[in-house]
């Protein structure tokens, strides 16, 4: 009955999570009452305008001051402003020839607009109707389209055709290793069963959410690797336990029950310590953030879920014929019980040698640098990328991301001479005229659109150099300190405020984790010094996930291989996420082996045993979940989108790192050189 219910509730879940990814939307890069999001409100309402997130560059053989080269860029320009969705448009020739808007040599200028609506419309739009019917030579000049929600268009686009890809190898790719392990076809097709079980039941979950509540379309992504990778790992622990109780002699029936009371309580604990890793992510008030909290938390429901009522009723029904035909000799003292031996007997040399391997490969993190987000994200073939390089490599200033200083109406003369000083600001456009070096060099061409009823906005036109690396919250503070009455947004500002938001929440997010997997800990291993212990080596392995985002994504090895562009910085949202879902898997592992070690303690009280023999039971077991987990991550390596490819490889090197060095070396070693004390907890007496 269990099995045939589960079974119509994957297929009706199937059903409706094929249309969830319909019901999924994009984010944009802003923190919801923050400073630069009630500049958009404000740009909106008195000025009917924003920031410029549509750019066409216009090319010329000749140069762009021509009289055809003008006439055609005119022709582009008052189609653009006469789309439906187009609010405001601007150009190098209606602001009267700015020069931030041409580059040097004549050849190219830019045509600027502002695209209304969310962020999932207004991709969707530039995305399906600009970049196809605006990019082409049109006579004299060449039209090529960039801007950031046209980066943004292709970068959920590619993530997109990344995700069915992964979708696409990763079943049959874990079937194939699942069959290899097992040696029995039908485990195999179990096991995966109750991966795609946890699948479709949180996207099918996640639909109902987003009727309540934005949701990410990236969330599916996480949802995929990790109900599969969890599915797998809660199947792999229970099926190994219910094998190891048929061949002591139980029946089906009672080999069932006991799977579910020993290791399905530590898929419980387990369970519980993944979803309080991602759970943290709610306290984020960004709902590209909370998109992966809501898939990741329901992913782990709906796998522990799998694996305590399907799995035991399938497990039930197969019996004996889960065991393999021709099983190996039981060996209770095989190479993980020697190795542990080994560690054992020089539990410090063993110690200090995998701290100095982990310090090695974590080291580089210190060499972090925070970074704002990119076009480079996107491979070279990428035609907005291609925009965007030859906007670096031409035009010398950023007038799509100028700062919108706006001030109460009066003279704002003064505050564009002192604005137009500050390092990093090429040009400020007021309605009294631009300004630069500290002075009114000319008239503005429109100061009409600067002006209105209540208000005055000032356009701080930045170089290029001053956007690049990790100096924009510096410029951005630096203009609100001149400017502490007026409101301050543009891309920069957005940009500064998302950050500051984000990472001024880090230490209360590293807070709850820390807290909450050490109280499941401590509750299951009813011990203070055992979930301690975990807390630091999970952070170890972590640093080495640290360490290789440094080395490869941020500084470029590896670069070539895996076909991205490194900038010399890191976008903060990404790595954060990483950290949940690492720590999360981390712990998982830690509760697999601790199960096993505490259950031989509780029998014999001998602590070296228990943890050479819940080593030698376990070990095994976390070794091939890490490396199927490890395979579902690294197939993001093969995407085209630099953020997939930093969870891919950053979180597959954690899992394989914890596995091998942390639960392999540290955890036996460490275990040794602390003995009884690891079991000691205080005892809570109350007195009258």
């Amino acid at each position: 009955m269990i099995l045939v219910l589960g079974l119509l509730i994957t297929l009706a879940c199937a059903a409706v999570a094929a249309g969830a990814l319909n019901s999924f939307v994009l984010s944009r890069w802003e923190a919801p009452g923050t400073e630069s999001v009630r500049a958009q409100e404000v740009l909106a309402r008195d000025f009917a305008t924003g920031n410029a997130n549509l750019v066409l560059l216009v090319e010329s053989s000749s140069t762009v001051d021509g009289p055809e080269v003008r006439a055609a860029a005119g022709r582009v320009e008052a189609r653009l402003a006469g789309e439906e969705r187009v609010a405001d448009v601007w150009s190098y020739w209606s602001r009267g020839g700015d020069p931030t808007m041409r580059s040097p040599d004549g050849h190219f200028a830019v045509i600027l607009a502002h695209v209304e609506g969310d962020a999932t419309t207004a991709r969707a739009w530039i995305r399906g109707h600009v970049l196809p019917s605006y990019t082409a030579d049109r006579g004299p000049i060449a039209v090529r389209v960039g801007g950031g929600e046209a980066v943004s268009s292709q970068v959920s686009e590619r993530a997109a055709s990344d995700f069915l890809r992964a979708e696409a190898l990763i079943v049959p790719l874990m079937l194939a290793l699942l069959i290899f392990l097992y040696r029995r076809v039908r485990l195999a097709l179990l096991t995966l069963g109750v991966g795609l079980f946890s699948v479709f039941t949180t996207l099918a979950l996640l639909r109902v959410v987003a009727r309540f509540t934005e949701v990410s379309t990236f969330a599916a992504n996480i949802t995929l690797v990790m109900g599969v990778g969890l599915g797998i790992d809660y199947g792999l622990f229970m099926i190994a336990r219910f094998r190891e109780e048929l061949t002591r002699g139980a029946t089906a029936g009672e080999a069932t029950a006991i799977t579910v009371r020993t290791a399905g309580r530590t898929v419980v604990f387990s369970g519980l310590t993944v979803a309080a890793s991602l759970s943290a992510l709610f306290v984020f008030p960004f709902p590209f953030l909370r998109s992966f909290a809501y898939a990741g938390v329901l992913v782990v429901v709906m796998a522990v879920l799998g694996a305590l009522t399907v799995l035991p009723a399938a497990l039930g029904v197969l019996g004996p014929r889960t065991l393999r035909r021709n099983p190996p000799p039981v060996n209770h003292h095989g190479f993980w019980y020697r190795l542990g031996t080994r560690v054992m007997r020089r539990p410090v040399l063993f110690a200090a040698a995998g701290l100095v391997l982990v310090g090695v490969l974590g080291a580089p993190a210190l060499g972090l640098r925070i970074g704002l987000p990119d076009d480079r994200v996107l491979p070279p073939t990428a035609s907005t990328r291609q925009t965007s390089d030859l906007l670096r490599a031409t035009i010398p200033y950023e007038p799509s991301d100028a700062l919108q200083v706006i001030v109460p109406a009066g003279d704002s003369a003064p505050l564009a001479t002192a604005l137009s000083r500050v390092p990093g600001i090429a040009q400020v456009n007021a309605p009294t005229g631009v300004y630069a070096a500290g002075a009114r060099q000319q008239p503005f061409a429109d100061p009409a659109a600067l002006i209105s009823p209540s208000t005055v906005r000032l356009e701080a036109v930045p170089t290029r150099a001053a956007l690049a690396g990790t100096d924009v919250p510096e410029l951005v503070e630096h203009v609100r300190a001149l400017a502490p009455e007026a409101i301050v947004g543009g891309f920069p500002a957005e940009l500064s405020d998302f950050r500051a938001a984000l990472t001024s929440r880090i230490p209360i997010v590293a807070a709850m984790i820390l807290a909450i997997s050490f109280a499941v800990l401590f509750a299951m291993a009813r011990s203070l010094l055992i979930p301690l212990k975990a807390t630091v080596l999970n952070l170890l392995s972590l640093t080495v996930m640290f360490g290789v985002l440094v080395t490869v994504f941020q500084n470029g090895a590896f670069a070539n291989v895996l076909g991205f562009t490194p900038i010399g910085t890191l976008d903060p949202a990404f790595p954060i996420l990483m950290f949940c879902v690492a720590y999360g898997l981390s712990m998982d592992y830690e509760v697999f082996l601790l199960s096993r070690i505490k259950e031989r303690y509780d029998r014999t009280g001998d602590n070296t045993r228990s943890v050479l023999e819940g080593l030698q039971r376990s070990a095994p077991l976390v070794t091939a979940a890490a490396a199927i987990l490890a395979v579902s991550f690294s197939l993001y390596a093969t995407g085209e989108v630099m953020y997939l490819q930093m969870i891919g490889v950053g979180t597959a090197v954690a899992i394989v790192v914890d596995a091998k060095i942390i639960r392999g070396v540290l955890v036996p070693s460490l275990m040794r050189l602390a003995g009884r004390a690891n079991w000691w907890a205080p005892s809570f007496r109350w007195q009258s």
